[in-house]
């Protein structure tokens, strides 16, 4: 169930990408040795036989999930956070739906904007915190805006949002 302050984009008609977020949204890895079927699925789904379990970084999983399931083309190696950087096409200004591409340490991070504040980027993605959820990351982390390919126009609700600056921000996304 998204929070409060996000309940708004429950009513946004699109892009494609954001509806397949928010059916995803909330989706937890299982702590300790075991493994959530749902995770494991997504790379059945996708045919990723590399990917064996849930506490193998899986932000790159999720978003791919959100990108082939809304008709889009995923990257070659979808699983690593930089090759999102091929994704689409480069974007100058982030919007509702594009795909963000993050340093981090020891690696990077992936997923999708929905919003942002003066400071931060409010990005929907797997793995961060062990589950698909928003969190606010540093705009100076960002080390690439991705538009996704549309087969016809730009939705017309694609846009950038300003939303106030409340929430931790998250330092390491692992």
């Amino acid at each position: 169930m998204l929070p409060d302050k996000y309940k708004w984009l429950e009513k946004e008609p699109g892009p494609k990408m954001l509806i397949e977020f928010l059916k995803v949204y909330g989706t937890k890895e299982t702590v300790g040795t075991g493994d959530n079927p749902v995770i494991l699925d997504w790379a059945k789904e996708l045919g990723l036989k590399a990917y064996t379990h849930d506490s193998i970084a899986w932000c790159g999983l999720e978003q791919a999930i959100i990108a082939s399931r809304a008709g889009k083309p995923v990257p070659k190696d979808p699983l690593w956070a930089a090759n999102w950087l091929h994704f689409g096409e480069p974007a100058n200004v982030a919007k509702l739906g594009y795909t963000l591409v993050f340093k981090r340490p020891g690696g990077n991070h992936v997923g999708i904007y929905l919003a942002e504040d003066n400071q931060c980027y409010h990005v929907g993605g797997g793995n961060q915190s062990d589950m698909v959820r928003i969190s606010r990351i540093d705009k100076i982390r960002c080390i690439g805006i991705r538009k996704p390919m549309y087969h016809t126009a730009e939705p017309s609700n694609v846009r950038q949002i300003f939303v106030d600056a409340t929430g931790e921000v998250s330092t390491n996304e692992a």
